[in-house]
C-alpha cells in the first residue's frame, strides 16, 4: 500500500508513473479520481495506449475548498469510494490508484474508517496507491510506501499559470 502526499506537485503524476510500470509488465490498472473532472495529459495518453487501464472520475467542474463543499461533492466522493471498493474486490485489477482521496478525507467528504476498512479488506495481490496532500496520520501505519513530495521551487509560486502538457 502506497501513500503519496505532501504540499509539492507531482503526486498524481507519480502514481501514473507506477501505473505505466505496471502496464508495461502486463498488469491491469484502475484509477479512481476524487474531486476531479478535468481530463489531464496522463488520462489522454493512457486511454490511447492501453486497454488494461480503467480511469473513472468522481468530481464536479468546480474547485472544492475545505469548508466549502456541497452535497454533490459529498455524494460524488461516496460514489467514488463505493466504486473503489467494487473494483478492489473484483479480481480484475492488480493496481488500484485512489487519486486525491487524501484531499477528500481532509475535506471531510469521506471517513478515514471507511478507507481503512477498504485497505484491510483488499485482496493481498491488489496494490493500492492513495494520493493527495494532507494524508491523515491514521493511514500512515497501513502504508508500505509513504512518500512526501515537497516543492523546493515551482513556477506556480511566482503566479505562473499551469501549462498544458507539463502541469496537466
Amino acid at each position: 500500500m502506497h501513500i503519496i502526499t505532501g504540499e509539492g506537485p507531482g503526486k498524481t503524476t507519480s502514481a501514473f508513473g507506477i501505473a505505466a510500470r505496471a502496464l508495461g509488465r502486463g498488469l491491469k490498472v484502475c484509477v479512481i479520481q476524487f474531486l476531479k473532472r478535468k481530463i489531464s495529459g496522463e488520462i489522454l495518453f493512457f486511454r490511447k495506449c492501453s486497454k488494461n487501464i480503467v480511469i473513472k472520475q468522481f468530481g464536479t467542474a468546480s474547485f472544492v475548498r475545505k469548508g466549502i463543499v456541497g452535497p454533490e461533492d459529498i455524494k460524488l466522493a461516496e460514489m467514488g469510494l463505493d466504486y473503489a471498493k467494487r473494483q478492489v474486490m473484483s479480481g480484475k485489477f492488480d493496481l488500484v490508484i485512489l487519486d486525491e482521496i487524501n484531499v477528500a478525507l481532509y475535506f471531510g467528504l469521506l471517513k478515514v474508517e471507511d478507507v481503512i476498512s477498504l485497505i484491510n479488506s483488499r485482496p493481498k495481490n491488489v496494490e493500492l496507491i492513495l494520493t493527495g496532500r494532507n494524508a491523515p496520520q491514521e493511514l500512515f501505519d497501513y502504508a508500505d510506501y509513504l512518500i512526501k513530495i515537497e516543492a523546493i521551487k515551482h513556477p506556480f509560486v511566482r503566479g505562473e499559470a499551469a501549462r498544458k502538457g507539463i502541469e496537466f
